[in-house]
């Protein structure tokens, strides 16, 4: 029953279908394990946490799903903030807290992103945009040294420790830049590069083509959700830069967020968080200290 109200919600997500004592929170479709919305079968870690939230807050949960090609740019900045400002929901979740992406934007207008219930006349559509304030974390994105399982059997418990082997990267990405200026350039000519979103560094790991990858953990554990006889294995080295994610929403709000603050906290207090990660698939990293993070500068990837 409580899977069917959430479908329900999720079709009629919308302004039209806000009502008092509702919770709209949008979530990308497209972001498997995190929040998933295909063929009207909604699934996802972020989906899990929203249904928690507004449960303690006796709220019925809307979920208006919206597209972006990538999870971490400028884009979803931009995009979350047009949502916001234009109503469609009171917050969005699966978002990095990160300085650059928080407060008054670079840009005074934009145009919405695709979203569910969307019109064309929305996509011309231009939005003033608002102030981004975030909610508390309740977890945290990290990067993981993949490895394939049947070519290498040493243990990965630094960089370091990638000496020798094939690398395989999405170009242009914070993970190649990364390896790319590790000990001074030291695995240039070891790291292949692929292009972001045509080839997936994964399945040719799998394949055999690469020893070893860096990717988000998530996009790990959504390959092997979807290929269970994979060779591929996380060696348990989790990156030191790393983002807390949370869900955000306009400072005019401030009173909701302080109140959705409280009762992730209860969820965190109460060891709910990691039993919903484990459900969705997700392995489940804490949030850390300092809860936004510092904008990333070039100096940042040497290794300290």
């Amino acid at each position: 029953m409580r899977a069917a109200a959430v479908l329900i919600a999720a079709m009629l997500g919308s302004q039209a279908a806000r009502a008092e004592g509702s919770l709209t929170v949008c979530l990308n479709e497209d972001v498997p394990l995190y929040s998933l919305n295909h063929e009207n079968k909604a699934s996802g870690f972020d989906l899990a946490v929203a249904e928690a939230i507004a449960k303690r807050l006796d709220r019925t949960l809307v979920i208006q799903w919206f597209e972006t090609k990538l999870e971490m740019d400028s884009s979803l900045t931009v995009s979350a903030n047009a949502l916001l400002s234009d109503k469609r929901c009171d917050l969005l979740g699966g978002y990095p807290l990160i300085k650059g992406t928080l407060g008054k934007p670079r840009v005074q207008i934009a145009r919405l992103p695709g979203f569910d219930g969307s019109k064309p006349e929305d996509r011309r559509r231009r939005v003033t945009l608002g102030e981004l304030m975030p909610t508390r974390p309740y977890h945290r994105s990290v990067l993981t040294v993949v490895v394939n399982g049947g070519a290498v059997t040493k243990p990965i418990a630094s960089l370091a420790d990638l000496d020798g082997l094939k690398i395989g990267i999405d170009g242009g990405t914070l993970a190649d830049a990364i390896l790319m200026t590790y000990g001074n350039g030291r695995f240039v000519n070891q790291i292949t590069h692929l292009i972001p979103e045509r080839e997936d560094p994964l399945r040719k790991l799998d394949a055999g083509e690469f020893d070893a990858t860096l990717v988000n953990l998530r996009r790990f554990d959504a390959y092997v959700a979807q290929n269970p006889a994979t060779k591929v294995k996380a060696t348990g080295f989790y990156h030191r830069i790393g983002f807390n994610m949370g869900l955000v929403g306009l400072a005019t709000n401030a009173a909701l967020i302080e109140a959705v603050d409280k009762a992730i906290a209860a969820l965190e207090q109460q060891g709910e968080l990691p039993k919903l990660a484990a459900a969705a698939g997700l392995t489940y990293v804490p949030p850390r200290e300092p809860r936004i993070a510092d904008n990333i500068a070039m100096s940042d990837l040497a290794e300290k």
